[in-house]
């Protein structure tokens, strides 16, 4: 597959200069915003709402907001967050009393739909709902934190994954999460991943004179992505 996108997070940005941030990660050569939402409550862990995603839209930001709901019940805010701009809405099937229910109701609102799975939670209940899901995001790390290690099994549950996208014949991305970084971006490519969030891995990287080189780091990923 061709069609790699690159996803930063923006828990890993600089929250004083969010717009600026975005723009030059953007401008670098990434494809999509990756937007975590924590509640404190799901995750134990309290990030950004509706309004941020709001207020970058407003600031200019056209490309995709790719919006990871680690809340729990998400039915509440997944209006807001479709009215705020969102691309792509995914939450965990653990949020979410009838699965299939929020999937259509963020299709509805005109989003693309998702489902997160965390390392330890299977992938049986996607069988049901393949015709409602837009993508699917595997978590590489435990949700609540950015900066954490990739956790090797998930490049199993990758191919699982993978197998059961193309054996639906539905276009479906599949989205990795948690310690993507240059060095293993092209393994987990060859496992099956199209789409690659990565947080501190670009907003961390830093050039001479410790200004940010987002460029540099992005640059690398798509040289190792071509290998794949």
């Amino acid at each position: 597959m061709s069609d790699f996108k690159i996803a930063p997070s923006i828990l890993s940005a600089d929250f004083a200069r969010l717009g600026e941030e975005v723009d030059n990660v953007l401008k670098s050569g990434a494809d999509i915003v990756h937007f975590d939402v924590m509640d404190n409550h799901y995750v134990p862990n309290l990030t950004i709402g509706p309004l941020v995603c709001d207020a970058l839209r407003k600031h200019g930001v056209t490309a995709e907001i790719d919006v990871h709901l680690m809340v729990k019940p998400v039915d509440r805010i997944i209006p807001d967050f479709a009215k705020a701009g969102a691309s792509y809405i995914t939450f965990h099937p653990e949020g979410s009393e009838h699965v299939d229910r929020t999937l259509q109701m963020i299709r509805e609102l005109g989003c693309k739909s998702g489902l997160v799975f965390n390392p330890a939670t299977p992938l049986s209940c996607l069988k049901y709902v393949m015709d409602k899901v837009d993508m699917i995001l595997l978590m590489s790390v435990n949700p609540g934190f950015g900066g954490q290690s990739f956790i090797p099994a998930t490049l199993d549950k990758l191919r699982e994954a993978r197998k059961l996208i193309d054996d639906s014949g539905y276009d479906i991305r599949l989205e990795i999460d948690g310690g993507v970084k240059v060095d293993n971006i092209r393994e987990i490519a060859e496992a099956g991943a199209d789409t690659f969030v990565a947080g501190s891995a670009i907003f961390g990287a830093k050039g001479a004179n410790d200004a940010n080189d987002y460029d540099t780091v992005v640059a690398a990923m798509r040289a190792e992505l071509a290998k794949a």
